[in-house]
Order: C-alpha cells, then structure tokens, then sequence
C-alpha cells in the first residue's frame, strides 16, 4: 500500500469508516494472535498451518467489518454534499463512531472471556447466554474487575476518537469534496463483500483443519456469534447423514433391547417392556455435579487431592470408571439423564419448545409410586430447567418464586429462603445450601411415607469458584481446584448429615457429573475430556464394585433400575450396563454440531454438511488418527442419531407414544 493510497483512504469522505475498518483488522489480528499464543501447544503452528489461520481469519474478518462499514457507508453516501460537516453531521458521526468502537472493544474483551472458558470463538453457547443477563452479568461482575473494566472500555473509545482527530480523520470526513459518484465505488465495494458474505460463505467454511483449534481461529468472533444465532437449530436430515428409516430403526432396536425385553412398537419406535426380578423400592437421589471431569478425582490419577471424599465413595461403593458425558453443558447432561437418549444436534432438549410430557426417566419413578422433586440453587428459569422439569412431571424448589403452570400440570414451586442461605453468588446458593435444602425436604417426604425422587443440580463448581470461607484449605474465588474440592467436601458433609435420618436406610444416592470443565481439544472431538465419574452410594454390598464397562451418561439410570429388579416400560436407549456384551459398550458424546459414537478405541463423528469422519483413539496420548471408514459402523452410528431426532420430532418420545 504507497502513500498515495494511504492519503486517498484518510482524506475522503469515507475517512471515519475507513480508519475504523484498519483499527478492527489490527484489533483482530491482535486477538487472534493472543488466542495462537495462549494455545501454542495445541494449535498446528507449521508454516502452512500458520499461514492458514491467519490468511483465513483475516478473510473472515473482511467479510465481518463489511457489514459494520456498510451501515457508515450508506450514511456517508446519501448525506449531500451541503451538509458535510454540519453540526447534525458530526453529531451522527461521532455518535455512531463511538458506538462501533464499544461494540468492536466489548466483542473482543467477552470473546477472551469466552476463550478463556470455552477455547472456541462465539458459539450457540454466548447466543444463550444474552437470554439469562442477569446470571451472566452478575458471573462476569464476581469474576472479573467489571467496573474497571467498563472504565477501561469508554477510555479506550475516546482515546481512540481522540487519535482519529489528531491524525486529521474527522476534519477529511467533514472538508472532504467527494462526490456522490466517488462515494458509490467503497460503498459498492463492501457492499459486493457482504452479500458474498450473506449468501455463499458459512462459518464452517473456516474449518479447513484437522485441528480443531486452527480452525477456531481462523474464524473471527462477531461473524462467529451472528452465525450461531442463525443456526441454533440444526435439521438432523437436512445436515447430517441418513439412511433409510425402516433400516435405522431396526439397527437401533438390534441395539437397544436386550434378549429379554419385548418390543412394544416394533414398526415405530423403541418402547419396550423391560423384564425385572424382585424389586426394591429405595428412595433415590441424584446429585448432579456441576463440571466434574474426571481428572479431578484421585482414583483416576489427579495428585492434588482435592476429592476425598469422592475417592473414599468410588473405592467403597460401585463406580463407573469407564462413563462418558455426552455433552458439554449442564442441559445436555439433564437431557442425558432424564430422557436417556443421545445428544442431537443444536439445542437440547431441555431449552426446546416442545419439552413437556417427555417420557423421562421421572415417568419410571412415577409409575412405581414416587414423588420427583427437582432442586436447583439458583432460578430454574435459568436454561429453561424450571419449564423441562415441572413439564415432565417434576416439583421445583429453587430460589424462584411461586406456583408454575405448565400445560395440564400445576407443579408445586418451593423457594429456597433468605434464612436457608449462607452463601449465594451469580450461579445460586452454595453447594452445602442446596444440600441442606434437600435434607429438610427429604424429612418431610419420609413423614409422609411415600418413596422419593430427588434430582438435585449443584452450582459451586462454576466460575467465580467463590464458596463460604474456611470450609476448606483453599481460598474462595480462587480457581478451579477450590471449587471442586469445596464441592466435595459439599457432598461428604451431606452424606454425613443423611447418614443419621432414619430414611437413610432405605435410600439411595447417586453422583454424577453433568458434564466436563472442558471438553474443548485440538480434535473434533476430544475423547478424554469427555470422561467424568459416576458413584451409585448405598446399593447394597452384593452390588458394590467397579464397573469398568465403556458407558454414557445415558445408561446410567437404566443400569441403576436393573440392579433394583424394576419391570418397567422403557422408551430409553441407554441400556444395562451389567448385561451389555463387550461388543456391545459404547458411548455416545458429542456438542452441537458433531455427534460421535465410541466403541472401544475407534470413533466415528458425524458433522454436518453430511460427512463422517473415523478415528482411531490413542488413550494413552488422547491423539485420534484418521482411518478408512468403517460402513457397518458409519450406519450403526447414523441410526442411533437419525432415530433419536425423528422420535423427538414425530412424538415418539413423548408419554402418549410410551402408553400401550
């Protein structure tokens, strides 16, 4: 770029927009070095794989800034030529330059947030998050300095705005002699972009790798964001690879009922009577934990003992050693568990419109004559958990208020007081709070005789990490490590208080995480960081042990009915674990857009645009290797996802669909 063309860009009318675009390339490129840099160990940084990202990035950054320069364009140009530099002229224009840079300055701050949490540019995940401001402002507020940086934001801008007038930017915009027909050519220009932009470029186009960091960021963030409010709702058929329904539904049926079920809707689904022996009836609770990874605990080789509480559990009582998530977020795990199916693409779930009179596994309770409460810290409005749980049968007590219809049922909604609380930050009450809370409500159920249901959801694990002071020898607000020890110590203080109710006896309690602190990785798919722990307390001695079979969060429940020798209907494809043949072990994980299915050490990963991709894993390393596709096992893992979404969608999971 010479100097003349350096001098026509700053001293045209266009001179505000044009530096404006220069500053949000610089910024961009900035950030995406910083990205490159804070992950320099699992990005793919040989000279073409560099070069890749940035050259990419730098595309995807041009087709973001044309939309920004577009709406100043067309300011620019319908303005006539009289009224440059008018008062009204420069009032628009300083106005709308300060507000492009607030935007540009607090895209970039929420995007190294964003990283810092998620290793990904924007996704479904900040498109959600702007439905539950108050929960994500108040997080921001308690982990980060958000006066300070607010402060830092609104001086960056008049800084900004300052050296713009000092390198004359402002006095070309308003003395400059462009013509109209001058104007059109920029204006057409960045016009050409964001059509092409509009109409042909997606963002997965940015993924040209095999490595799943080079492609995160090859894209830029705020065309990242504005592309996953447009695709939050994936069509599996449209995307995704299908084979013939009849063909699917029989390879999923060959799959999910064991030799002794009977199918109940051979030619429409998966419903089936699921044989039992002699039944117990034990109180049930579960405790969803929120982000606990696996490689947290002691028993699956972390140093730092944060968890001994639940290393004394998995060592005493029976564990899953070999459980997947099949997620990466809390609706996701709630989905898993609850309605026992694998993860379809975009949403869960939990957060869909159509999420009421679901056959759950609460249905199972029901139908054996117990009560089903769900208990939360926080507001169940939060990620729709309130209007999924009290649609399915569910009463709520969380730190919402009232009574909440939903369709035909009135669920009964208890709040969690004042007085209940003794600590409490964005996400909700501490976990000692919410386990307390269970405690009382579980005294009152005992009184009552009848047998209970409870799904408790933690919230301690969750940035800002903070927790009541001294409970443990790490500081609150601290990091990760704090909150999960802090949880654990949570849980081993309400075992110990459960331990001396009288209902105790009769009661059993199962832990499990709701997903990993991270699943994010260099690959499609990350395997190991999908592995979280799951402890079933109290079962009985003949069922203790380590269950070592490759599993999902989906089996667990169905696994837990048969060691009770429940006969029950089942509309479920997670399955008993005990009596699945090692041919048989799988595990299902996936995000948003790509659905895997694990068998032993080989992956297949479906994504869309309909492709497939099979991976040998090394679980040594955590390393997946591209291999020849396998068909029978490509079809095999088409048919649990085609047939878990056309059920969904055709009512096939729904309690009319799993009455006989």
């Amino acid at each position: 770029m010479n100097k003349d063309m350096i001098r026509k860009i700053f001293t045209s009318r266009f001179a505000i927009i044009n530096a404006f675009a220069l500053l949000f390339l610089a910024v961009s490129f900035v950030v995406r070095t910083l990205f490159f840099l804070w992950d320099i160990s699992q990005v793919d940084h040989s000279f073409l794989g560099v070069i890749k990202v940035f050259f990419i990035g730098f595309f995807f950054d041009l087709g973001t800034i044309s939309f920004f320069y577009m709406v100043g364009a067309l300011y620019f140009l319908l303005v006539p030529r009289k009224f440059y530099g008018s008062m009204l002229d420069r009032v628009i224009s300083y106005f709308g330059l300060a507000v492009g840079l607030l935007i540009v300055y607090f895209s970039f701050f929420a995007e190294i947030t964003f990283w810092d949490e998620f290793q990904r540019r924007f996704n479904f995940i900040a498109v959600d998050y702007l439905i539950y401001t108050y929960e994500v402002v108040k997080n921001i507020n308690e982990s980060y300095p958000l006066p300070l940086l607010i402060g830092g934001m609104v001086l960056l801008v008049v800084l900004t705005i300052w050296i713009f007038k000092r390198k004359g930017v402002f006095k070309s915009a308003f003395g400059s002699a462009t013509t109209f027909r001058q104007k059109l050519v920029p204006t057409g220009i960045a016009l050409a972009i964001m059509v092409f932009f509009s109409a042909v470029i997606e963002n997965e186009n940015a993924e040209t790798s095999n490595n799943r960091y080079n492609n995160e960021l090859s894209k830029a963030g705020i065309y990242s964001f504005f592309a996953a409010f447009r695709n939050n709702k994936l069509s599996y058929t449209e995307f995704y690879n299908t084979i013939s329904e009849q063909e699917a539904l029989k390879n999923v049926q060959e799959h999910v009922a064991n030799p002794s079920d009977s199918l109940l809707a051979p030619d429409s689904g998966i419903l089936r009577e699921v044989e039992g022996t002699v039944e117990q009836q034990p109180n049930v609770i579960l405790i969803c934990v929120e982000s606990l990874s696996a490689k947290f605990l002691g028993v699956f080789g972390n140093p730092d003992h944060l968890t001994p509480n639940l290393d004394s559990l998995a060592r005493t009582e029976t564990y899953f050693s070999n459980l997947f998530a099949t997620g990466t977020r809390t609706v996701r795990g709630m989905e898993a568990i609850t309605l026992s199916i694998p993860p379809t693409p975009g949403r869960s779930i939990v957060k869909r419109e159509v999420n009421q009179n679901l056959f759950t596994i609460g249905e199972v309770f029901k139908q054996k004559g117990y009560s089903r409460t769900f208990f939360y810290g926080g507001d169940g409005y939060f990620d729709n958990m309130d209007k999924f749980f009290s649609g399915n049968g569910f009463d709520i007590v969380d730190r919402g208020r009232g009574f909440l219809p939903s369709g035909d049922i009135v669920t009964i909604r208890k709040n969690i007081e004042d007085d209940e609380v003794t600590f409490e930050n964005a996400w909700g009450v501490c976990d000692e709070d919410i386990f307390n809370k269970v405690l009382k409500e579980a005294d009152a159920s005992a009184d009552q005789g009848k047998p209970f249901f409870d799904f408790i959801m933690t919230t301690s694990n969750h940035k800002p990490y903070t927790y009541p002071e001294g409970k443990i020898d790490i500081p609150s607000g601290s990091g990760r490590n704090g909150a999960v020890k802090y949880t654990d110590f949570a849980i081993g203080q309400f075992l110990k208080e459960a331990r001396t109710k009288p209902w105790y006896a009769n009661t059993v309690i199962v832990i499990m995480a709701d997903h990993c602190a991270s699943s994010a990785g260099r690959w499609e798919l990350d395997v190991a960081n999908y592995r979280i722990p799951a402890i079933i307390v109290n079962l009985g001695d003949a069922q203790k042990g380590e269950i070592q079979k490759q599993c999902s969060q989906i089996d667990v429940m169905p696994t837990l009915f048969s060691m009770l020798g429940w006969h029950y209907d089942s509309n479920f494809f997670g399955k008993d674990v005990l009596s699945m043949p090692a041919e048989e072990e799988r595990a299902f994980i996936g995000n948003y857009r790509k659905l895997g299915l694990l068998k032993s050490n080989t992956l297949m990963v479906l994504a869309d645009g309909k492709s497939a991709n099979e991976y040998a894993w090394d679980s040594q390393d955590n390393s997946l290797e591209k291999i020849p596709t396998d068909n029978a096992f490509l079809n095999e893992t088409i048919s649990y996802y085609q047939v878990a979404d056309f059920l969904y969608n055709h009512g096939g999971l729904e309690l009319k669909g799993a009455n006989r």
